[in-house]
């Protein structure tokens, strides 16, 4: 080989990609995760409920597929479906902004209610969906909360309330507020009556929901790596004049400073209640 070759460099073009290459990977066939950025197929996703299987890291998951993942098959029944808010400010857009979450999520609001059995165990619970509205309280939202712990309170049956929340909702203005205290008082109705109530917060659980009935359960669970809080971080930050610690108002570091009691992983998570949910069965002999 002359000299100059080994001195002369190679041009580089671009290949074009074949028509092959060329088509897209189809909609949901694959998921990336958000926490380690792998990629995994769609039907590994879900059948890890959702969790990275690399990172463990809990991604978003809705109302609906929570209910499958814990009760048994065939025995969930729902509450209260047909609740719709309304626009009682007359909130600019507020309206249309309700139609388009409807729309994409299938659900009337952000919350399903309803009673089934979680191996063996009657139970009832609501579940809170952060795709609707950021699941923020409005009066439907705290409605169906209430009601949901009156009809556990009147079966004698335990209630699991599933939070994922941005708070209250500023569309219903003082509405949205007052449910802290209805829910909170239904609560209290059914804590004099004897009955059970589990807290799970997932991510995020923040505002008038984590300053109401989210605290005040008689077990207070969370999924790894969810914000609980109910200020945001900025604002403390400003208000205070202090840095906080980077792990702020994550489930971990609740646990730590003993807001929760466990941070429990999801694939976990049914058994987890059902010990729970063993504990709180009318047992032992009549005197």
């Amino acid at each position: 080989m002359p000299i100059k070759d080994l001195f002369t460099k190679k041009k580089k073009y671009a290949s074009i990609p074949s028509e092959k290459a060329k088509q897209e990977i189809p909609h949901g066939l694959m998921q990336k995760c958000s926490g380690c950025q792998k990629i995994f197929y769609e039907k590994e996703w879900r059948k890890n409920i959702n969790v990275c299987p690399e990172c463990g890291f809990h991604h978003q998951i809705s109302a609906y597929e929570r209910i499958d993942s814990l009760f048994d098959e065939s025995t969930f029944e729902e509450w209260d479906k047909g609740l719709q808010s309304k626009n009682p400010l007359d909130f600019p857009e507020y309206e249309e902004k309700l139609l388009k979450d409807k729309e994409k999520t299938g659900l009337d609001e952000a919350v399903v209610t309803g009673q089934g059995t979680i191996n063996g165990y009657h139970t009832a619970i609501v579940v809170m969906d952060a795709r609707f509205r950021m699941a923020s309280m409005g009066s439907v939202v705290g409605e169906k909360v209430a009601r949901a712990i009156e009809k556990a309170r009147e079966l004698s049956i335990p209630i699991i309330i599933f939070t994922a929340s941005g708070g209250a909702r500023m569309q219903e203005g003082m509405i949205s507020l007052m449910q802290m205290a209805k829910t909170s008082i239904a609560i209290q109705r059914l804590n004099q009556a004897g009955g059970c109530m589990i807290s799970v917060m997932t991510n995020p659980t923040t505002g008038g929901v984590s300053a109401s009935f989210a605290s005040i359960g008689d077990y207070h669970f969370a999924e790894p790596g969810a914000l609980i809080g109910f200020a945001g971080r900025r604002i403390i930050e400003q208000t205070i004049r202090e840095k906080l610690p980077n792990d702020f108002q994550t489930a971990e570091f609740q646990l730590e400073h003993g807001q929760i009691d466990k941070v429990v992983h999801r694939q976990e998570m049914k058994q987890i209640l059902t010990t729970v949910l063993d504990l709180h069965q009318i047992g032992g002999q009549e005197v």
